[in-house]
This record gives C-alpha cells, sequence and structure tokens, in this order.
C-alpha cells in the first residue's frame, strides 16, 4: 500500500523490486484471509495461516517505513495523507457500517474502531506521527521496540483507534525507515555477485519456519499463537498472567525480522509481471474484503478439513488479488480508494506571517 508520506510532491520513477515486494504482501494478505475460517478445523490450514501471518503484516510497515521521513511534512504532504489515508478511511468505514447493517443487523457508526483490514490504515497515520519525536532521540529503534513490548503489559490500550496494534508493530516500521538510512536495500538492488547464496540462504530460513510451524502445529494451537501475531491484545487478554509476555513478544518481533528480511531478499530485483499489480496494492487491501465476506459469512468454510478447500481458497486468494489490481477495478473504485477532495482544501499563502513575540515580564 502507499504511505503517502514521500518527501516531494512530485512522482517519482517506480522501483519495481519495491512493487513486486508490494504485490505478493498484499496478496499473503488476501490469501490469510481467504483461509482463516478453514484453521479452526484443519492444521494444514493453520499451519499455513501461521506461516504467513508471521511476517506479512510487519513487512507491510517495512515497506511503510522505507518511504516515510522524519522531516516537517509540507502542505502537499498533509494533503496526501488526508486524502490517501483518512479519506478512504472514513468512506470504507461508512461503507461496512452500511453493510453490517443489512447483513447483520449491526447499528452504529464508531470510526474509533477499525473494521477489519481497516486499521493499518490508522496505524499508517500513527506512525506518522511518532516519526518526527522517535527521529530525535538516540536508538530510536530500541525505543520502538520498548513501546512495543510495553504497550502490552497496558490493560487500557487497547484497539481503540488501532493502538494497540500501532504501537505493536512500531518497529518494523522504524526498522523501515532506519534501512533507507542505512542503505541496505540499496546495495542489496545493486548486488551482483554473491547473491545466489543469500537467496539460498533466505529460502531456507523460510523453510525452516514452515517445518517448526507444522511440526508444532498441536502446540501452536493450544497456545493461540495466531492471537499472539495480531498485536491488538494485552498479555493478560492473552492467556499470559506474569512477566514473560514482553519476552513472548520480543522472540516474536525477532523472528518477524528474520522472515522479512528473508521475504524481501527472495523477491525479484527487476520487472516482472508482478511489478505492474504493485502499484495498485491499496486497491486490493481495501477491496478482497468485499469479495472475501459473503463467503466467510455463509458459513460453508466453517469444518472443512480437506486440503481441497485450502488450495482452492489459497488459488482464489491470489485470483481476486490479481483482479483487484487490474485497469478496469481501478477505474470504477478510484473515487473511494484514490478520492480527489481538492473541494476540501483552502488555498494557503506560500509562507505564513511569523507568529508575534511574546513580550517579555515586567519586574517591579
Amino acid at each position: 500500500m502507499s504511505t503517502a508520506t514521500s518527501a516531494s510532491a512530485s512522482p517519482k520513477p517506480r522501483v519495481a523490486f519495491w512493487d513486486n515486494a508490494r504485490f505478493v504482501a498484499v496478496t499473503l494478505v488476501v490469501v490469510d484471509h481467504a483461509i482463516q475460517r478453514l484453521t479452526s478445523s484443519s492444521d494444514h490450514a493453520l499451519t499455513v495461516y501461521l506461516f504467513i501471518y508471521a511476517f506479512h503484516v510487519p513487512a507491510f510497515a517495512v515497506i511503510s517505513g522505507y518511504f516515510s521521513r522524519s522531516g516537517p511534512l509540507s502542505n502537499e504532504q498533509i494533503k496526501k495523507i488526508l486524502t490517501h489515508i483518512v479519506l478512504p478511511y472514513v468512506i470504507m468505514e461508512i461503507i461496512w457500517t452500511v453493510i453490517q447493517w443489512l447483513v447483520e443487523g449491526k447499528v452504529g457508526f464508531n470510526p474509533s474502531i477499525a473494521r477489519w483490514t481497516l486499521w493499518f490504515l490508522l496505524a499508517l497515520g500513527i506512525f506518522r506521527l511518532v516519526l518526527p519525536y522517535l527521529a530525535l532521540v538516540k536508538w530510536p529503534l530500541f525505543w520502538a521496540v520498548v513501546l512495543s513490548i510495553g504497550v502490552g503489559y497496558l490493560h487500557n490500550v487497547d484497539t481503540t483507534f488501532s493502538l494497540s496494534r500501532a504501537f505493536g508493530i512500531l518497529p518494523f516500521f522504524l526498522l523501515g525507515w532506519q534501512l533507507r538510512r542505512w542503505g541496505i536495500m540499496d546495495r542489496w538492488m545493486a548486488a551482483t555477485r554473491a547473491v545466489w547464496w543469500v537467496r539460498a540462504a533466505a529460502a531456507a530460513v523460510m523453510a525452516a519456519w514452515m517445518g517448526v510451524v507444522l511440526a508444532l502445529i498441536g502446540t501452536w494451537r493450544a497456545f493461540d499463537l495466531q492471537h499472539w501475531f495480531f498485536y491488538d491484545r494485552s498479555y493478560h487478554a492473552l492467556g499470559n498472567n506474569d512477566w514473560t509476555g514482553g519476552l513472548i513478544r520480543l522472540g516474536l518481533i525477532l523472528l518477524a525480522v528474520l522472515l522479512v528480511g528473508a521475504f524481501f531478499v527472495l523477491m525479484p530485483r527487476s520487472h516482472s509481471w508482478l511489478s505492474g499489480f504493485g502499484e495498485a496494492t491499496m486497491y486490493i487491501y481495501l477491496l478482497h474484503t468485499f469479495v472475501l465476506y459473503p463467503i466467510r459469512q455463509s458459513g460453508i468454510l466453517h469444518g472443512q478439513e480437506s486440503d481441497v478447500w485450502l488450495i482452492g481458497m489459497i488459488a482464489f486468494a491470489i485470483v481476486v488479488s490479481i483482479a483487484l489490481a487490474s485497469g478496469p477495478v481501478r477505474k470504477v473504485f478510484r473515487p473511494l480508494v484514490e478520492p480527489r477532495a481538492e473541494w476540501l482544501f483552502q488555498r494557503l499563502p506560500e509562507a505564513e506571517p511569523p507568529a508575534p513575540s511574546s513580550p517579555a515580564p515586567k519586574s517591579d
């Protein structure tokens, strides 16, 4: 997804590597949402679900951080945040409110509680707000990890405005921002030697994680590991009643960093058939839920243990992801996903007059 945080108002040439990564990451999101209802009865579905969920949201946060800037926002950047994040969030919340009223009988519009995938839009806004402050202090990535771990001990930080999830995955956003400063990804994309063994190591990491999930699937099911990956509950709410919850989250953060690194290494660095779809990830992210909602609500996936259902839903999710990135879909739904709201903004002067200084207090 785009983050509306580029440093300049003028468009920059797209980098195929990042478009490839965006599309694959958002497709993994669609796959996980497509098979979620199967995980209650199928160990294989839960295996795929946990394998993906360990890194796909962190990967999105890293990408968002990579293209973010810590400096003051210009008027154009603020407009982009409002039109690329805030307005789509409000529009989708209204649509979901109407749908859930018609289908489920739920009444009420509460934009402080994000519906389904919309929480990530709120998280992007929070990231942009806290980045300038974290960038001012020493070791910002360290403090982001402290915030992520610490928020899990607070019972009153919950899903309101997605605060728990935003602070939970904040380290990945900061990591993306640091990666750009360190120039690591630039060096990787320019590398010509020893690429094959780095990719072999990355594939081995992914295979090892899949093996661990598959071998211990009974343990992960009993532990409710998937809920730890959501970063939306306190440790107490997750069933951890002592101080070890922070260590578990730290372990999951380190695991995600390792898997995200492997994920990026395995992405094609040059233009491929994936690249064009990577320009439309916001459409896929926001619209796929409307496609999956009727299937999930029908109950047809509950109790299905056959791998045929698992394979079928994975294939269906990939088709949905490709279809939603197509030109016709983007043309039809552009007013909802990328609303143009020039009418909303007033014309501001190039520079505001300086604020008057306060007079010095007089002594008696």
